[in-house]
């Protein structure tokens, strides 16, 4: 029996590999592309993203991405948004001055670290909440690997990490789960985690 079958949107935003790769580990069927209708059929859809905010948002564009993910979140069908991809789920991207509107899933925008050192490059902990779906079985502490200079704000009931001030690491609003951190490059702790994911699909 074939897993749930995930889509990971190619909107030309690169690392995609990664990401499908990792999700196969785990049990997925997983389809690298950016047909809109096998996004709009398919159990669960991974939005990714690494760069800078504005191109991902013109590269959703381009292929129609943001009426796909619009109309999962509408019919409370998954979504999972990761790095980048979990930014532009916000309403608002601001980065080097330019404000670039994002699809306004999550309440919020995301802005520029105020941390001495930027990127924040690599492993960090985070602190998950009671009940959290994502974290489940994840030991307090875990370490997770990311990459970024912008995030969004923590909201209450979201997983928190800390570098120069709190930001949110990750989202849970019912079907739509996003990570600021890297899953696919989280060695165990992210496989688990992806894994939590795809029996959200199940």
């Amino acid at each position: 029996m074939s897993g749930p079958r995930v889509v990971v949107l190619d909107y030309g935003s690169g690392n995609l590999r990664s990401a499908e790769r990792a999700l196969a580990r785990v049990g997925a069927d997983v389809t690298v592309t950016a047909d809109i209708d096998a996004a709009r059929g398919a159990d669960g859809l991974v939005v990714p993203g690494v760069g800078a905010y504005a191109a991902c948002m013109g590269g959703i564009a381009e292929v129609g991405g943001a009426s796909v993910v619009h109309e999962r979140v509408a019919q409370g069908r998954p979504v999972l948004g990761i790095c980048v991809g979990m930014q532009v789920l916000y309403e608002l991207g601001d980065e080097h001055g330019v404000r670039t509107p994002g699809l306004g899933v999550f309440a919020g925008e995301v802005r520029r670290l105020a941390a001495p050192i930027l990127p924040h490059m690599g492993w960090n902990t985070v602190t998950a909440p009671a009940g959290t779906v994502l974290f489940d079985g994840i030991a307090e502490g875990t370490r997770f690997y990311f990459v970024h200079s912008y995030a969004a704000r923590p909201q209450p009931g979201d997983t928190v990490a800390e570098h120069g001030e709190p930001f949110a690491a990750a989202v849970e609003r019912g079907p739509v789960c996003a990570t600021q951190f890297h899953p696919e490059k989280s060695g165990d702790a992210g496989s688990h985690l992806l894994a939590n994911w795809l029996d959200t699909l199940r």
